[in-house]
């Protein structure tokens, strides 16, 4: 971790000047870390200790181009408030949010307290309880904005949740993939149109924290009054792919698949919902705009996109069903 240049973040120190987290005489120290697409991200090291920083990126750190509102940043900020009321250990702190720089404010959660799942999926360690209690804080946090008119208008997001969501991931693999762009497009289009509750909109491993009292979400830019199905399977495509990624972890990652349903508990037509749009987001994660840096091989690749297609053309009733169909295809 180096130090940020003074040009980059002179505009951030006068954020946090006036969100009251830095002195007027006081020089902030910047440094930036790694593995966001879409915002910069810095430990901010201020008198009264050190917080995290986030601003938006108006266009994003891949190789398409791809770009999205950068009024995100306030959606973020607005999850994390909610979050914070809610469930306190299941977010990081909200301390301040800037409209002018664009950027947040948030407590500092150290990795050596809080390591990132995806690391720790990634070393082999998947104890089933950690994704059982994602699902079961994901549940809560939908249950508790179901239906709230108040939330829906403060997360009326549909615009940005089309330009980092639905394009990048359906309707731009739907170029790729030109004879199942009717069904991409129309779960597209659906998903638009569903809208019962607070959505996150980015949930994988890589933004979940395991904490000492439990996951921690992280990363709400998506955030969005829409269809909690997208969230649940966000994060179950990721245990698919990890299984080609680690597949002597293979059985694990299917058992953390598995507990993670029993976790949320999701009614029929949820959970129906879920499972049409997971294989979208699988497929998404290898031809999108987006796909994961860790399957680099076209042999990788090929087991995956093949079943995704499959589920494509015949959609599966439930989410327990991908499951048995990838643990079919293992004991082949």
């Amino acid at each position: 971790m180096t130090e940020a240049g003074a040009d980059s973040t002179d505009a951030l120190a006068a954020a946090l000047r006036r969100m009251g987290l830095a002195g007027p005489e006081e020089r902030p120290r910047f440094h930036p870390l790694e593995g966001g697409v879409s915002s910069d991200i810095y430990r901010v090291e201020t008198a009264a200790g050190p917080v995290c920083v986030k601003r938006a990126l108006a266009r994003l750190k891949v190789e398409a181009d791809w770009r999205a509102p950068v009024e995100r940043n306030g959606s973020e900020a607005g999850w994390l408030a909610a979050v914070n009321a809610l469930l306190p250990d299941a977010a990081p702190r909200l301390l301040g949010q800037d409209e002018e720089a664009g950027a947040l404010a948030m407590t500092w959660l150290e990795p050596g307290t809080h390591p990132v799942w995806k690391a720790e999926l990634a070393a082999g360690r998947a104890d089933p309880a950690f994704p059982r209690e994602v699902g079961r804080r994901l549940a809560l946090i939908h249950r508790a904005h179901a239906g709230d008119g108040a939330t829906a208008a403060a997360f009326a997001t549909d615009a940005i949740f089309h330009d980092i969501r639905l394009e990048p991931y359906l309707l731009a693999t739907a170029e790729q993939h030109p004879d199942l762009a009717p069904q991409l497009t129309a779960l597209a289009e659906a998903t638009a149109g569903t809208r019962e509750t607070l959505v996150h909109g980015d949930v994988s491993p890589k933004n979940i924290l395991a904490g000492p009292r439990g996951p921690v979400f992280l990363d709400a830019e998506c955030a969005w009054y829409g269809d909690p199905a997208f969230d649940i399977a966000f994060c179950l495509n990721h245990m698919l792919l990890k299984s080609v990624w680690k597949p002597r972890h293979e059985a694990a990652y299917l058992a953390c698949f598995r507990a993670l349903v029993d976790g949320y508990g999701p009614d029929a037509a949820l959970d129906r919902r879920a499972a049409r749009l997971l294989p979208s987001l699988l497929l998404a994660r290898l031809d999108g705009k987006s796909p994961v840096e860790y399957l680099t091989r076209e042999s990788q690749k090929a087991r995956p996109r093949a079943f995704a297609r499959r589920l494509l053309q015949r959609p599966p009733a439930s989410l327990g069903e991908i499951a048995a169909a990838w643990a079919a295809e293992t004991a082949v």
